[in-house]
């Protein structure tokens, strides 16, 4: 049965370089919906990369810089991607060859859907 983010997940799956789309709870780490490739650990990367968000976002406060609009964490092996809303994140995991522009465009445009189904920003 297709959730509510399917087709945001499904969009951002079809950029070529994407492994994986999650929707996870900022607080816990728990994927609300995913779109993975086989051999993506799902819990795993859904739980690292809450937790790199939710710091990210209470450094970017704390720091006086306001809110975290996107994240991008670069290494040899492969970008991961967040954005929040509505205590929700987007993730992205991609290969490092990735177009990250693109992804982030689609991501951006993703983040209405995000803010509906959290009941708010």
């Amino acid at each position: 049965m297709a959730g509510v983010f399917t087709p945001m997940l499904q969009a951002i799956g079809r950029h070529r370089g994407v492994t994986a789309a999650l929707v996870v709870d900022e607080r816990d780490g728990i994927v609300v919906e995913s779109h993975l490739h086989v051999g993506v650990e799902e819990d795993r990367v859904a739980a690292l990369a809450a937790s790199l968000y939710r710091k990210a976002r209470l450094s970017s406060r704390a720091a006086g810089m306001g809110a975290v609009s996107f994240m991008q964490l670069e290494a040899p092996g492969g970008r991961l991607c967040a954005i929040g809303a509505a205590e929700l994140v987007l993730i992205v995991v991609a290969q490092p060859s990735v177009n990250v522009g693109l992804v982030r465009v689609e991501m951006l445009r993703s983040i209405a859907r995000l803010v509906e189904a959290g009941g708010g920003a």
